[in-house]
């Protein structure tokens, strides 16, 4: 396989920050330091890191910490200008004494570290992956929220005093919090009843609002998957979230491990066994074969790895093509 010293010249390794980065360059031959500068995280910055590997002559990439965080803003500056950008996603960084930082020695060890790895990997691409991108995580935290706050509401409604306990006995989660929504005061409560009682309510009308946000971003996910690859949701057992989350990406599937796409597949793998007619008479054959029987779990590895090629042409292929 290429590395990346035979391609470039120099690597500008990058430590990202909120306020500032600081950048070295790096010789790909000799893994040497021959400069660096640390500025701001604004256009200005941007360009005058440019302005910096401009002194270096010969081919050059960038090695960013953090792409899609606080290196967003500069991987966005220099992928518009056509520069090549590779994310350095799981930097190792050496233990120093009491515990002391330095952004330069960091800088250089990006640089150096993109030059001695066999897998490279690209920040990810932008327009509607980004959008989906920064939809799935909304939804993810309203998701998280409402989990938390559901909780919450089950185990105070296990503690609370019987005059409000007995209002939610023998009742189902959903209906729980709909009657807490719905809970009114009464003037003969003490403290303590009236307080669980307003806590209970935040909290199911908290639930609520979760729930709406989340049902809204994933409309907004579909609407984005529809009108980029609807051809995805045509694959049996691929929806919306499994779509987004990591099937959508324009680059090989990720030989470093990828833990979305891999969830994203066996979602896919999970529902053909338990919905589709042709995947179930398919694992019942594997699992009776006199030959050579499968276990569940031997099944589930087949069923993800053509799925994984399944996914793979199907991406490779423009959708105009289609």
């Amino acid at each position: 396989m290429t590395m990346l010293a035979e391609v470039v010249d120099v690597v500008i390794g990058v430590d990202t920050h909120k306020h500032t980065h600081t950048a070295a360059v790096v010789v790909a031959a000799t893994g040497a330091a021959v400069d660096e500068a640390t500025v701001d995280t604004d256009p200005d910055g941007y360009a005058a890191l440019v302005e910096m590997a401009d002194r270096h002559s010969g081919l050059r990439a960038w090695s960013i910490e953090g792409t899609g965080g606080y290196g967003a803003g500069l991987t966005r500056f220099l992928t518009e200008r056509g520069e090549l950008v590779i994310e350095l996603d799981r930097p190792n960084r050496p233990a120093r004494r009491n515990g002391a930082k330095s952004d330069p020695l960091d800088a250089v060890r990006a640089g150096r570290e993109a030059l001695a790895r066999e897998h490279l990997a690209q920040p990810r691409a932008a327009g509607e992956r980004a959008a989906l991108a920064v939809r799935l995580a909304a939804r993810r935290s309203a998701v998280d929220a409402s989990t938390v706050a559901q909780r919450q509401l089950l185990s105070l409604i296990v503690a609370a005093p019987e005059t409000i306990r007995a209002r939610f006995r023998g009742l189902k989660t959903t209906n729980t919090v709909n009657a807490a929504a719905r809970l009114r005061m009464s003037s003969t409560w003490d403290t303590e009843t009236r307080t669980y009682a307003e806590v209970l309510r935040d909290l199911a009308r908290r639930i609520q609002a979760m729930k709406t946000e989340a049902d809204a971003h994933e409309k907004a996910i579909l609407a984005i998957v529809r009108s980029w690859r609807p051809d995805l949701l045509e694959l049996t057992g691929v929806g919306p979230i499994v779509a987004s989350s990591g099937l959508t990406t324009r680059h090989r599937l990720n030989r470093c491990g990828d833990r979305q796409l891999n969830r994203a597949i066996h979602v896919i793998a999970m529902q053909r066994i338990h919905h589709d007619p042709a995947t179930r008479a398919y694992v019942e054959r594997r699992r009776t074969d006199l030959r050579n029987p499968k276990t569940d779990r031997e099944i589930r590895r087949c069923l993800k790895r053509y799925i994984a090629r399944q996914l793979y042409r199907q991406l490779e292929q423009p959708l105009d093509d289609l």
